[in-house]
């Protein structure tokens, strides 16, 4: 299957032979789905705090941050922009005179198009656009159609059809614009600094991308630690090749170039489990690139991560007790062992395979060891208002024992009758907003990779030089890739959660200026 040639590639690649057969297997076999036990709930997996208790975690947070726990926000940002201007594009391609545009937005499927033009003045990119044109309209009063998606979409304009998200203009303060990727250094000092006053920031990049991301948040640093008074550690890195995953042809054979090379693909964002295990922190914060919102609106979204960092830091801080303690099996009492079991089931949610633990005391510690020693996860979850997105769900677990997981939906058999049935019962879903304790109760960074689940990939179909072929995602980052950590879900208010998916969302009253 494999020549020479091809395995010095693969090897080029920082992949291993190994590695490829497996993903060439799971072509060939499928992804099995995740058997879902009941959709969590609050009182049944997700946590709601009270104020006085989100008071408190915040509190317990800031007091570890003055014992010096060093906190890091991590934050996707290779995505391109392309899919939010999908509409425009697709406008563009029909609209080839300023007169086709108009009969074009006559119509009722144009409605989002139309909407953009009517409110285009509401947009923080407006001015430069204005820059660009000098006048939106033409001799006659008529607007622009053509030249203004060219002054927004093309590379001799903005470039925002090819640009990612991150540096997008967002958001408008009294003039002056702001993007995703300065929002998120705000975010940053504002919950994120630590007690010598260092913000640490690390964004994952495309490499065309990289120079522009470093420029505009050097840029940004400069003023924001002035006015908040801290100092920023922005770092970057990319998406590894060693991460892409082999691309095959319908046959489940490998799919080759028209120069006969194996073709990879980028595995999707579970790949940057390498990028985020690089990282050297006790807390890393995890949320999208483009779920951000003006300063006006922050206090709810800085009190929420401050809470679920403290959620996170307390009962790692138990855990580390119950871990010291198991390291001394001969001074341990039945009682203590109990008492962990039931810590591990009524507050890490971790339920024995079938209902039962080991009988004698040396297989309960080593079961106790395998169930606390593990990275630590708290996932904010917001109340499902039909937003897209994977939901908290109770799942069985390759070894028998039902745990809290992220689900996507594309993991659950949705020919099951009784499978459908819970997934219609989840009332919360996932926004991406994380936060991760990776080290272990010796203080030694766990390896990341060592608790993944290799069997939740996602398999779709692609196309290379008009040639149909297969590709394959590795286990999502919030699910698959963290399958077995530790996980506590945590309510967290609608208002943290406000992604761009579209450029008409940035008309949102969250996205306006008051």
């Amino acid at each position: 299957m494999f020549t020479a040639k091809d395995q010095q590639q693969i090897t080029e690649r920082g992949g291993n032979l190994p590695e490829i057969l497996c993903q060439i297997s799971h072509f060939k076999k499928g992804f099995p789905y995740l058997n879902i036990v009941s959709a969590a709930g609050i009182g049944h997996g997700i946590t709601r705090l009270t104020e006085k208790e989100s008071a408190g975690m915040v509190s317990y947070y800031e007091s570890c941050l003055g014992k010096g726990v060093t906190p890091v926000k991590f934050i996707p940002a290779s995505g391109a922009a392309s899919r939010m201007f999908q509409s425009l594009f697709s406008f563009q391609e029909q609209a080839l005179t300023d007169d086709e545009a108009e009969l074009l937005l006559a119509q009722e499927q144009q409605h989002s198009v139309r909407k953009f033009f009517d409110q285009l003045f509401k947009f923080a990119f407006y001015p430069e656009i204005c820059d660009k044109l000098g006048s939106l309209n033409d001799t006659a009063g008529k607007m622009r159609y053509v030249e203004i998606l060219r002054a927004l979409l093309s590379q001799e304009g903005l470039n925002y059809g090819f640009l990612p998200k991150g540096l997008l203009d967002f958001h408008m303060y009294a003039g002056v614009s702001r993007t995703p990727a300065e929002e998120h250094l705000v975010e940053g000092a504002l919950y994120g600094t630590d007690s010598a006053g260092l913000v640490r920031i690390h964004f994952t990049v495309s490499p065309e991308h990289l120079s522009l991301f470093r420029r505009r948040c050097e840029s940004a640093a400069a003023e924001l630690e002035k006015r908040y008074e801290v100092k920023y550690e922005i770092t970057f890195s990319e998406q590894k090749p060693s991460t892409d995953t082999i691309a095959v042809d319908e046959k489940n054979e490998p799919f080759r170039t028209t120069e006969g090379k194996l073709f990879f693909r980028p595995g999707g964002h579970g790949a940057l489990l390498e990028n985020l295990n690089d990282l050297h922190a006790d807390l890393i914060f995890v949320k999208n690139i483009d779920n951000v919102v003006p300063d006006r609106l922050k206090d709810e979204t800085i009190l929420y991560k401050k809470a679920i960092a403290g959620w996170l830091l307390e009962n790692q801080k138990k855990v580390f007790e119950y871990l010291q303690q198991l390291d001394h099996p001969d001074s341990l009492s039945d009682v203590s062992i109990e008492e962990m079991l039931q810590y591990l089931e009524k507050e890490l949610c971790t339920l024995p395979s079938r209902n039962s633990y080991p009988a004698d005391k040396s297989s309960r510690i080593k079961y106790l060891q395998s169930k606390l020693n593990r990275p630590i996860r708290v996932c904010g979850m917001v109340k499902n208002e039909g937003e897209p997105g994977g939901g908290p769900f109770w799942a069985l677990q390759p070894d028998g024992t039902t745990t809290l997981q992220v689900v996507e939906s594309s993991q659950i058999d949705m020919k099951n009758p009784a499978q459908v049935a819970i997934a219609a019962r989840a009332s919360h879903f996932n926004p991406v907003d994380l936060v991760c304790g990776v080290r272990n109760y010796k203080g030694e960074k766990f390896n990341l990779p060592d608790f993944r689940d290799p069997e939740t990939g996602f398999i779709s179909s692609k196309s290379k030089d008009g040639k149909p072929l297969k590709a394959q995602e590795l286990p999502g980052l919030w699910n698959g890739a963290m399958s077995d950590w530790i996980t506590f879900f945590v309510e967290v208010p609608v208002i943290t959660f406000n992604p761009v998916k579209t450029v008409n969302d940035l008309l949102r009253a969250e996205h306006q200026p008051l």
